[in-house]
């Protein structure tokens, strides 16, 4: 299965009009050090009390601010860094790199070492990690002296869901249903920005419990998919499965990151380095 991503990743590559430098395709499908990783933003999110008790009604969204619990808005930004000794071979995290993820021409913002090859950062901790579309974003990894890029280009703006604000403020549903929406088309002459979903359930006083459903890639061998077939999350319709809202009279928030999708900006990263920057539209579910 690897095999064939990575064949289908060199075949892209090399007739896309983007990858005109054959020598610098080579040296990244015959690199070992890769770089994946996300910029993800959250605006601000007003649930209504009524939303999160079930009663009608509800004041999502609405100006007056009297019935409101309000979730703050959050940017992350997540990298892993890590080697590959072969094609077939699971990428082994990197411990003790500097990571950084700078806009434009602006300065880096340090990424935090985790453990296991993993870096990032919350806009929770640092005033500087902001979300800005249209900006270029570059993923930095520098370890003994060598300094690796990957870069995604025009992050997006938010992409507003009709099906997200119903006149009562929150979407209804019975419990164990499918919940199903159209994206937008995108504007002329451009490819559909990719799209993920991630289901999170609310206790009646606010708390977010774990989510019950998320596309989001997680795993370098996530990533590398991603990076082979994208078109699946290009789709015009999206429909989020039953199991993502599985108890009645529950509140659930749906977040859809809309996504550009970028990759190795130096020679000496694999090519199925990705990097994703995105900002989310949010809606409420309520269950029967």
């Amino acid at each position: 299965m690897k095999r064939l991503l990575l064949s289908a990743l060199a075949t892209v590559s090399l007739v896309s009009p983007l990858a005109c430098d054959l020598e610098k395709t080579t040296n990244q499908l015959k690199a070992d050090h890769v770089i994946v990783g996300t910029l993800l933003a959250t605006p601000q999110v007003d649930v209504s009390a009524s939303a999160l008790a079930g009663y009608d009604a509800g004041t999502y969204g609405g100006p007056d601010g009297g019935d409101v619990v309000s979730f703050p808005g959050q940017t992350a930004a997540f990298v892993f860094f890590g080697t590959k000794s072969g094609e077939n071979s699971q990428p082994e995290g990197l411990s003790g790199a500097t990571v950084t993820l700078r806009a434009g021409s602006a300065a880096g913002v340090p990424l935090n070492g985790q453990g296991g090859g993993s870096y990032g950062v919350t806009s929770d901790s640092t005033d500087d990690l902001k979300y800005a579309s249209g900006a270029t974003y570059s993923f930095f990894a520098e370890q003994g002296g060598t300094k690796y890029e990957a870069r995604v280009e025009d992050a997006p703006t938010k992409e507003a869901i009709p099906a997200f604000h119903p006149a009562e403020g929150f979407v209804r549903i019975n419990a164990n249903t499918a919940f199903a929406f159209d994206r937008p088309a995108p504007p002329p002459n451009q490819d559909r920005t990719l799209g993920f979903v991630t289901v999170v359930p609310l206790a009646s006083n606010g708390e977010k419990g774990q989510s019950t459903y998320s596309n989001v890639p997680t795993s370098p061998v996530e990533f590398l998919q991603l990076a082979a077939t994208p078109a699946t999350f290009r789709e015009a319709r999206v429909t989020i499965p039953a199991t993502a809202f599985p108890n009645p009279k529950q509140t659930y928030l749906v977040i859809f990151q809309a996504v550009r999708m970028g990759g190795p900006e130096s020679d000496n990263l694999f090519l199925g380095s990705v990097v994703l920057a995105g900002t989310a539209e949010v809606g409420i579910v309520r269950t029967n």
